[in-house]
Formats: structure tokens, sequence, C-alpha cells
């Protein structure tokens, strides 16, 4: 297992990211992206799906935060996908329902190579801290659209907002936990066409 892991760099003129993810981890994180409430959500991510995760971003926070979280989620889409390689061995499929007090959130995923995401979330559009909340749906956009992954996020219910966008989060995990890890029964790729 210990080859399932990947470190991406991305630069542009808006961010420079540094990233490294092992999905054969035991849920260390060490994450800096200036946005403390995303990077408080990213270490529930990596903490509760077992990942290894080292972020290091810059980002021009005097305009906003929406092209660091963005862009963070490009380079974790893009080291899960090259983390899985050829995705032999993965159960493939991930769900989890999950409370965080009065917030109940279902998220669903498929490492398909078919990105697609489903957002079906009404959480109340306010900023916490330097973060908008509005910014999730653009981060697992971008995280879907560069792993090739199909995912669902269903909010069940909540009304307070850091309490549903910390049950995605963790849903999330839960969810990648399952699909990305090897299931010793499964030979070769779990498709039928053989590959995915």
């Amino acid at each position: 297992m210990a080859g399932r892991r990947s470190t991406v760099k991305r630069k542009t003129g808006e961010t420079d990211i540094e990233l490294v993810l092992n999905l054969d981890g035991r849920g260390n994180s060490q994450i800096d992206t200036a946005v403390p409430f995303f990077d408080h959500m990213l270490v529930l991510l990596a903490q509760h799906a077992l990942f290894d995760l080292e972020i290091r971003a810059k980002g021009d926070l005097n305009v906003d935060s929406h092209h660091t979280v963005e862009d963070v989620g490009i380079c974790l889409g893009q080291a899960i996908k090259e983390s899985l390689g050829d995705k032999r061995g993965i159960k493939r499929y991930g769900f989890s329902i999950l409370p965080m007090d009065e917030a109940l959130a279902c998220v669903s995923l498929d490492i398909s190579g078919r990105p697609y995401l489903v957002y079906d979330v009404d959480v109340p559009a306010e900023t916490i801290g330097n973060f908008d909340t509005g910014l999730v749906v653009e981060f697992l956009r971008a995280l879907v659209n560069q792993s090739g992954i199909t995912l669902h996020v269903r909010l069940l219910s909540g009304r307070n907002a850091h309490h549903v966008l910390e049950a995605i989060f963790k849903g999330l995990a839960k969810a990648l936990d399952v699909a990305t890890t090897i299931d010793p029964r499964v030979e070769g790729v779990p498709s039928s066409k053989g590959e995915l």
C-alpha cells in the first residue's frame, strides 16, 4: 500500500499550492491555507478518511477565499486520482449518513471515472471567519472534476451552518475511506468494463 501517495503542486496568478496525500495513512494532517475554518474542515476530512494530508496554500485572500478553496479542491482531486492509480482492488463505492448535532448529511460516491456532482444542500449563506459557506460547492465541484468521482451530497436536516458543513466534510471523509479501501476479494478493477 505504500505506493498510494502523491504530491501535487499548482501555481497560478491567484494561488500557490503544494499538497501531499497518502491514502493509506492514519489521519495525520498539516494544513495551512490561511482560511482557518477551511483548514478545520480539511483536518476533519483527513482524520476521518484516515488519509495523511499536507497542504500549504497561499492565495489572493485580499480578494476573497474563493480561489484558494477552489484550487485546493483541484489539487486534492488530482492527488486522489493519482494516488488511486489504476484503481485495482478498491471498493469503489462509499456512503455515509453522518450526524453533527441537529445536522444530518447523506454523502454517497462512486469512483467511476465520471465526474458529477449533485449538491442538494440548503445551508445558510454566511461567512464563518473568512470562509463563505457557498464555497463548499465550489470545492466539491473542483474535487470531483479532477478526481473523476460521482458525488451526491444531500442535507437531511440542519440549521447551523457550521454543523451542516462539518457533517458534510465528515460524511465525505467516511465515504472516501470506504471507497478507496483495498478489498482483497476484488480481483482487478471493480467494473464489468474492466476499467474505471
